[in-house]
């Protein structure tokens, strides 16, 4: 049965409010441990609604190549899911945030070089020549969107990707000099360079919605807007990129939803703005916990000052080393245990190990539970992800503030892999890079187990008085052979 024009797009805008709706109801469902899957399912269901309402309602693109297109991505995503470990997750994060704003960037490019040869085609030359294509014969809403997608996608795609290579921890050489992308790569004049970026992609803008007679004009936008994305992230290290990372994914969600204007499409404004709205939220969760601005954290540098003290006078005749057997010994008799993970947890793949030691002392009648800091790792809620792999149960998390209060009464703590998340000096140093940062309390309790392969500095790059403490034990090892030499010490005493 044919379906008039009308009754298709009052079918599609239904399906678009379902999806509406459910989308909201799935970021509902994230929102806590029991419900997360289901809201992940109700998501899936969503966006499953919306690409069938959108494609059935369409009929511009041949179907060949939509399956075409569904088969490739499909089998990409399949592979990269396989494949990815979980400390590679931020990564894969920081890809699909990349993508996401590449895609908005074409397909907002796309659709103006149709409208716009659409309207040249059918206009004399003359009154293209005259200005006739002016902001007003294609619609300022059209315009604005189209720049702001090009704008933000763009800086989304290009920044996305350092992101990415600075997460992976890529290396290069210039000059005979090795860096490392993970840190801090601050280019001479940088702020004056990127000021500068700024204003021509912003005059771009401009000169694209008040006269578009050309779609050369916004692929400059484009360039000029990519380049920004590299200047603005390479400066940021590798501490500050949980912020970066969700920065990032409100702005995929942005220029998703300025994309949404572009080609009239209702589903992808509100997802977008769903996107865009729960990424910023997040961005400012995650500078409260670091206690800083977004503006220190995208312009600043987190990293050790001239006057900052050097790790052998921290350090020097002040290390205790343990053991898995003497560590196991002081667990003996204990009634509390916090363990705080880090990124070391995530590097060495300890969370299996860490599950079957808290279920061995558990089993001796040890409280065991594990404190979470927002930062630890390298994206927001890395920690609860590798720990829910393993399954942990969820209500044995603890957040920051929960367990700070009662951290007095621990009897020992043991530090897996985490460096400025504990660092004392946050508290007692007005001018370390960290000063103000909350911590998690580990140096109140009883006896602190730190356990790292060696004394090096976490990605603020300054050495932590935590591991120099009277009370504190250093168990050199990697993550996960330490906890399984853990496991073997405890069952033999």
């Amino acid at each position: 049965m044919d379906l008039s024009e009308q009754t298709v797009s009052m079918i599609q805008n239904v399906a678009y409010l379902i999806a509406s709706i459910l989308f909201i109801r799935g970021l509902k469902g994230l929102t806590h441990p029991r419900t997360a899957v289901r809201g992940n399912l109700t998501g899936s269901l969503a966006m499953l609604i919306a690409v069938v309402a959108t494609l059935w309602a369409g009929g511009v693109v041949e179907w060949t190549w939509i399956i075409a297109g569904l088969a490739v991505g499909s089998t990409i995503g399949t592979v990269l899911a396989l494949k990815v470990p979980m400390t590679g997750m931020p990564q894969m994060v920081a890809i699909f945030n990349g993508f996401g704003g590449g895609a908005s960037v074409l397909v907002a490019g796309a659709q103006f070089g149709i409208v716009l040869f659409g309207i040249q085609a059918a206009e004399a030359a003359t009154e293209v020549a005259t200005g006739a294509v002016g902001g007003s014969s294609l619609g300022m809403t059209f315009l604005v969107a189209t720049a702001l997608s090009g704008l933000i996608g763009a800086v989304t795609f290009t920044g996305s990707f350092v992101a990415f290579a600075k997460l992976a921890e890529f290396k290069f050489a210039i000059g005979g000099k090795k860096y490392r992308f993970s840190s801090a790569m601050l280019l001479p004049g940088r702020h004056l360079i990127n000021l500068t970026i700024a204003l021509l992609a912003i005059g771009l803008c401009v000169l694209l919605t008040m006269n578009p007679t050309t779609v050369m004009w916004y692929w400059l936008l484009v360039a000029a807007a990519c380049a920004l994305g590299v200047l603005i992230t390479i400066p940021i290290g590798g501490a500050d990129m949980p912020v970066v990372i969700a920065l990032l994914n409100s702005y995929s969600g942005l220029a998703a939803c300025a994309t949404g204007f572009v080609i009239g499409n209702n589903v992808l404004i509100i997802a977008g703005s769903l996107v865009g709205a729960s990424g910023l939220v997040l961005t400012k969760i995650m500078c409260k916990a670091m206690n800083r601005s977004l503006a220190n954290v995208i312009f600043a540098r987190l990293g050790p000052t001239s006057d900052a003290p050097l790790a052998d006078d921290v350090y020097e005749g002040k290390i205790k080393s343990t053991s898995a057997d003497e560590v196991a010994m002081l667990l003996d008799g204990v009634q509390r245990v916090v363990i705080v993970p880090g990124y070391g947890m995530a590097v060495s793949q300890a969370q299996h190990a860490i599950r079957d030691f808290m279920n061995l002392i558990e089993s001796r009648g040890v409280e065991v539970e594990f404190g979470i800091h927002p930062v630890a790792g390298r994206m927001p809620g890395h920690m609860n992800v590798l720990l829910a792999e393993a399954d942990i149960p969820y209500d044995k998390l603890k957040e920051m503030d929960e367990i700070n209060s009662t951290m007095d009464t621990v009897d020992v703590a043991l530090v897996i892999g985490a460096n400025d998340v504990v660092n004392p000096v946050a508290k007692t140093d007005p001018t370390s890079p960290i000063a103000g940062m909350p911590i998690i309390d580990v140096d109140k309790c009883r006896t602190v187990v730190v356990i790292k392969r060696s004394l090096s500095p976490g990605f603020a790059g300054i050495p932590n008085p935590l591991f120099a403490q009277d009370n504190t034990l250093m168990f050199f090892s990697d993550g996960k052979k330490a906890f399984v030499d853990l496991i073997a010490a405890v069952k033999e005493s």
